[in-house]
C-alpha cells in the first residue's frame, strides 16, 4: 500500500491509499477519487511534508557532532534529488506544464525557474517547491 497527500481542484487537501501507483492513476483516470470536502474528482497528488530537525535557536555554538550529522542529512538529501529527479536545467517550468497537461509522462524533474515562471506555474495549478541545491564544483582546476 502507498498512502498520497491529494488536493482536489478547489484546495481542498486529504490522504488517499492505494495499492500502488498505477492503481491511484487508473483511479484518477476514471474519476473514481473524489475529494470528501466537496467531491471534486479533479485530484492530484501534492508533495508530501517532512521535516529535518534543525539545531534549536537557544543553542549558540553546536557540538562538531551535531554539526557533522547535519551535514551527513544535508548530502543524502542532495544526493537524493540528484539521483531520483531528472535536471531539466532552464526548461523546469516548460517540462513542468508539459506534464501538468498530459503533454510528458509523470517523473520527477529539476531545474531552475525565474519568479515570472513560478508565478505561471503558480497560476496554472502546478505543484512545486524549492530546495537550495549546492553550486556544482569548480572544473576550471
Amino acid at each position: 500500500m502507498i498512502a498520497y497527500d491529494l488536493q482536489c481542484a478547489s484546495g481542498h487537501t486529504f490522504e488517499g491509499w492505494f495499492e500502488d501507483r498505477k492503481a491511484y492513476l487508473n483511479q484518477q483516470k476514471k474519476k473514481l477519487i473524489a475529494c470528501p470536502v466537496c467531491n471534486e474528482t479533479s485530484v492530484d497528488i501534492v508533495p508530501s511534508t517532512f521535516a529535518i530537525k534543525s539545531v534549536p535557536q537557544s543553542k549558540p555554538n553546536p557540538a562538531p557532532a551535531e554539526i557533522e550529522a547535519l551535514q551527513k542529512i544535508s548530502e543524502q538529501a542532495v544526493d537524493f534529488v540528484e539521483k531520483n529527479f531528472d535536471n531539466v536545467g532552464c526548461d523546469f517550468a516548460k517540462e513542468a506544464l508539459k506534464i501538468h497537461y498530459g503533454a510528458s509522462e509523470p517523473r520527477n524533474i529539476r531545474g531552475v525557474s525565474t519568479k515570472e515562471e513560478e508565478k505561471t506555474l503558480k497560476d496554472e495549478g502546478v505543484q512545486f517547491f524549492k530546495i537550495p541545491m549546492p553550486a556544482p564544483p569548480d572544473t576550471d582546476s
